[in-house]
């Protein structure tokens, strides 16, 4: 695809990169959201069904457990991670050749890239989301 879009004078990234990244930065967090809140309902309802525990009792934790920031960091780190993943994921399909065979190797580099930087990004973002929130677990 890059190939022709050259050759018809357009850029590439315009056209297959740059919507993908848009597309990642902005859906990733809206997947966090409907994860988190499925986790929140299945797990309501199978303690209410197998231990008995009431889902008011669930909901009443979590609320008083989860601050707004905790919501807004992690809706803030999907959005970051979705640009790396598909900005590397982008950068590998743009510059794979050698037919099926480096369509795998290239496919495999950019699962593992993305791991990494996601990895690494966790980290950094954590420390500067976090910091001195182990303050208080050390006065326990």
């Amino acid at each position: 695809w890059s190939d022709t879009l050259r050759v018809l004078g357009a850029n590439p990234i315009d056209y297959l990169v740059t919507p993908r990244v848009i597309a990642s930065c902005i859906t990733l967090p809206f997947l966090t959201l409907m994860c988190f809140t499925v986790g929140m309902a299945s797990s309501a309802l199978l303690a209410d069904a197998v231990y008995g525990v009431s889902i008011n009792i669930i909901m009443d934790s979590a609320h008083r457990a989860l601050r707004s920031w905790d919501l807004i960091s992690a809706m803030i780190k999907s959005m970051c991670f979705g640009g790396i993943i598909s900005t590397m994921n982008c950068a590998w399909g743009i510059n794979t050749i050698g037919g099926a065979k480096g369509m795998g190797e290239s496919t495999t580099s950019a699962v593992v890239i993305s791991l990494v930087g996601i990895f690494v990004a966790d980290f950094l973002l954590s420390s500067c989301f976090f910091q001195g929130a182990g303050d208080s677990l050390k006065r326990l």
